[in-house]
C-alpha cells in the first residue's frame, strides 16, 4: 500500500513533520484499510515516511517512523516505550510522583495515542485510526513492558468521530481501578477517577502551574476558578493561603475537592467549595466589592477549531478581565489556555488587553506550559498546547 504525494508537498515530511493533510495526496496506490500502515512516497516515487492511513480525516496520514527499515508491530511498540519511559523516571523521581504521562503522542512517536500512567494502572486513549488499528499491537507491548499493570481505555473523546470511530471505554486487561485512586505529586496526595473524571482522570499537564501557585500563595486569599476536584487548592493551602474558593459547576468534583483537603489534612475551615457558573460569580463578585490576592484562571478548552477562535479570544479577554477587576494591588493573577490553537503570544495579548478594559497595569512575572512529561518534539510545535501566565496588578 502506498501513498504518493503532489509535487512540492513532501517539504514537510523532509522537515520530519509527522502529518500528511488530505490536500498534499496526489493518488494511492492499493486499497488501504482505515488506520493500516502504508509507505509514503514524493511524486516521483521517492519513500519518504511510513505511517497510518486515515481515509475520513484531514490529516490523512499520521507518520509512525521515517526509518526505511522499521517495521509497525510489537517490537516498535515496545521500543517506543522504553525510549519513553526513560525520561519519565527522571521526572517522576524529580516531582515524586507516581502518575504521569507516559506517552505524549506524536511527541513520543507514537501519533494519536496518549497513555498516563496512575500507579498501577496505565489508562489509554487511542485518538486515531492508526491508533486503533494498532492496539492489539499496543496492548501485547505495554503487557510486555509493564506486567504489573491493568490497562484501562478512555477513548470515548469526541475526536475520534473526525477519524471515523466509535467512542470506546472499559478493561482492557487486569482489575478495574477503584472509584478513586490517590496519586503522589510535590508531597501532595491528590484522588483520580479514571472511569468518570475528565481526560484519563486528571489534568497531569498543570503540575508545574499548581505548585507556582503555592509558591504565590502564602497569606493571599485565593480564587480558584474551573477548580475541578481542588488540586490548585490544595497547592494554595499547602502554601499557607489565608482562604481558597473553588469555583466549578460540578458537585460531584467539588465533593471530590473537599476530599483532597482531608487527605492532605489541611485545614478545611480555610477552604470554601461553591458551584456555580465562573462568569456569574465573578460578575456577582464585583458587584458585591469583592477583593483577591490570587486568581487562578484554568478554563476549559475553548478553541475546538479555526472557525471558533475569535469567539474564544473574546470569551479568553471577558473572563481574564473580570478576575484582573477583582485583584487587590500587588495581587497576582494566574491565567491559562489549553487551547491548542490559541498562539502563546495572542494569549498574552488578550491577557494585556483584559488589563486596559480592567482599567489596571498588569506586569508580566512568570509564564508557564505543560509539564515535562508532556514534552514537544521539535519538528511538531502543534504539541505545545498549554500555555500560561503570571500576571502582577500594579
Amino acid at each position: 500500500m502506498r501513498l504518493f504525494l503532489a509535487k512540492g508537498r513532501e517539504k514537510s515530511l523532509l522537515r520530519r513533520h509527522p502529518w500528511v493533510f488530505s490536500g498534499a495526496v496526489q493518488r494511492i496506490e492499493g486499497k488501504p484499510l482505515s488506520g493500516e500502515t502504508i509507505d509514503i512516497h514524493d511524486c516521483q516515487g521517492k519513500w519518504l515516511a511510513r505511517g497510518a492511513y486515515s481515509p475520513e480525516s484531514q490529516i490523512r496520514a499520521r507518520v509512525w517512523t521515517f526509518q526505511q527499515d522499521e517495521a509497525v508491530d510489537s517490537a516498535f511498540f515496545i521500543r517506543r516505550l522504553q525510549q519513553a519511559q526513560s525520561w519519565r523516571d527522571w521526572v517522576a523521581k524529580r516531582d515524586g510522583l507516581n502518575g504521569y504521562r507516559l506517552i505524549a503522542g506524536e511527541s513520543d512517536g507514537m501519533p494519536g495515542i496518549t497513555i498516563d500512567r496512575f500507579q498501577n494502572f496505565l489508562v489509554l486513549q487511542l485518538l486515531s485510526a492508526g491508533a486503533e488499528h494498532q492496539r492489539a499491537a499496543l496492548i501485547t507491548a505495554l503487557q510486555h513492558c509493564y506486567p504489573e499493570c491493568a490497562i484501562y481505555d478512555r477513548s470515548d473523546v469526541a475526536v475520534r468521530k473526525k477519524e471515523g470511530l466509535p467512542l470506546t471505554q472499559g478493561p482492557v486487561l487486569g482489575e478495574l481501578p477503584p472509584a478513586l485512586l490517590p496519586i503522589t505529586e510535590h508531597g501532595m496526595q491528590l484522588l483520580v477517577d479514571i472511569q468518570q473524571g475528565h481526560k484519563t482522570g486528571f489534568y497531569l499537564d498543570q503540575r508545574d502551574s499548581r505548585l507556582a501557585a503555592r509558591n504565590f500563595a502564602a497569606g493571599r486569599r485565593v480564587l480558584n476558578c474551573f477548580s475541578y476536584t481542588g488540586a490548585f487548592a490544595v497547592s494554595a493551602l499547602m502554601g499557607g493561603c489565608s482562604q481558597v474558593i473553588s469555583v466549578d459547576t460540578s458537585q460531584a468534583a467539588l465533593d471530590v475537592a473537599r476530599q483532597n483537603v482531608e487527605l492532605n489534612r489541611l485545614d478545611v475551615s480555610k477552604a470554601e467549595f461553591v458551584r456555580d457558573d465562573v462568569f456569574q460569580l465573578l460578575r456577582n463578585c464585583r458587584n458585591q466589592g469583592e477583593k483577591f490576592d490570587l486568581i487562578i484562571m484554568d478554563p476549559p478548552k475553548f478553541v475546538e477549531n479555526k472557525n471558533q477562535l475569535a469567539s474564544a479570544c473574546r470569551g479568553y479577554k471577558d473572563i481574564n478581565m473580570l478576575a484582573l477587576q477583582l485583584l487587590n494591588p500587588g495581587g497576582i493573577l494566574l491565567s491559562f489556555s489549553c487551547s491548542g490553537l490559541m498562539a502563546t503570544d495572542l494569549f498574552q495579548k488578550i491577557l494585556a488587553d483584559a488589563a486596559v478594559d480592567a482599567g489596571c497595569d498588569i506586569q508580566f512575572i512568570e509564564q508557564y506550559r505543560q509539564a515535562a512529561d508532556h514534552p514537544v518534539i521539535a519538528t511538531y510545535p502543534e504539541g505545545l498546547y498549554l500555555k500560561g501566565f503570571a500576571c502582577r496588578v500594579m
